[in-house]
């Protein structure tokens, strides 16, 4: 098994919805919650919203300085 089938959601650079909230661990809801609210980046290419991978760690940093606040 190659490394990509063993983690298919590893390495990519943009994610899909359902795919980031694997990710982050989220409901669909609560990722559309947090687009809305400014805390999470997203762009679309046609009909699709994606989810930058920089976006996921950018949102996680700000999770862990809130954390440490």
């Amino acid at each position: 098994m190659t490394r990509k089938e063993a983690h298919p959601l590893v390495d990519r650079q943009l994610y899909r919805v359902p795919d980031a909230v694997k990710v982050l661990g989220v409901g669909r809801s609560t990722l559309y919650d947090l687009i809305r609210q400014g805390r999470l980046r997203s762009v679309k290419q046609g009909r699709t919203r994606l989810i930058p991978a920089s976006a996921i760690a950018e949102y996680v940093a700000l999770l862990e300085r809130e954390a440490a606040a």
